[in-house]
């Protein structure tokens, strides 16, 4: 009986991991005029299945009931946001389990109808926006000054930056050069494996934590951590979220910045 239990609490609280469109990162290289842009929210990604939001890993969030009434039987893909630097919050939102009142203050942003017909712009259209649901503006791009721009606005107000997509292409999901994150640094995600002593002012607290990039690479991350987060520092095992400025002549991370962690 114990164990039925067991089994029926994990399948309710994790689902089939969601096949999702993935971004690569913006090259100056790649023409990207006629396009269309948007501004890449700092939020929670989440797959609206026509019953459950799942996020990128297959969890299987847990919204109340007033947040989901009016969310469409065909699937969504999108982001639970709040504000521009309000990750931290939605997070901490999202995995109350008591609770739920604030919800009412995330919205469930969608750039994405998986699985529908048409190219991009049509996609979008069928999303039928409410109090929760908006859909994000799409906007052509009329030259590479006129993106650059764009992602100078987003910056200057405090957003993540910007995803530029070909929409003229049918429903797709991977990682490709057809939709791309622009941004006037490079993110990435790394494995925290262990930490520095702190020296100095961060004596007897965590200097930096240490990180395997996914292609092996060993990164020394200290600054963006807050005092919270020295004393009591992510944990191992952790996935965690920096930026960086270009890469060094051996090939690193140039100036590793942390922003967050991501599980």
């Amino acid at each position: 009986m114990k164990l039925f239990l067991f089994l029926f609490l994990v399948s309710s609280l994790w689902a089939t991991k969601p096949q999702l469109l993935l971004l690569n990162n913006y090259s100056e290289d790649i023409n990207v005029t006629n396009w269309y842009m948007s501004e890449k929210l700092d939020g929670v990604r989440a797959y609206w299945d026509g019953k459950n939001l799942i996020s990128r890993s297959g969890k299987i969030f847990n919204p109340p009931a007033f947040f989901i009434k009016d969310f469409p039987s065909h699937k969504l893909d999108g982001e639970l946001w709040i504000q521009r630097g309000g990750f931290s919050k939605i997070v901490s939102i999202i995995n109350q389990k008591k609770s739920k009142k604030m919800w009412k203050n995330i919205t469930y942003n969608i750039f994405e109808v998986p699985n529908s017909n048409g190219i991009l712009l049509q996609r979008v259209s069928k999303v039928k926006e409410n109090k929760y649901i908006k859909v994000i503006q799409q906007i052509k791009i009329k030259s590479k000054k006129h993106l650059k721009q764009f992602l100078k606005t987003i910056e200057e107000k405090g957003g993540e930056g910007v995803v530029v997509r070909d929409g003229t292409l049918t429903y797709y999901t991977g990682r490709t050069n057809n939709a791309l994150k622009v941004k006037s640094y490079i993110d990435e995600e790394c494995e925290l494996i262990g930490y520095n002593k702190g020296k100095g002012k961060y004596n007897g607290i965590t200097g930096s934590l240490i990180c395997k990039t996914k292609d092996s690479q060993i990164v020394n991350i200290g600054s963006g951590l807050s005092d919270k987060l020295r004393t009591r520092p992510p944990k191992i095992g952790s996935i965690i979220t920096f930026k960086y400025y270009g890469l060094t002549s051996k090939g690193k991370p140039r100036f590793p910045v942390f922003l967050r962690v991501r599980r």
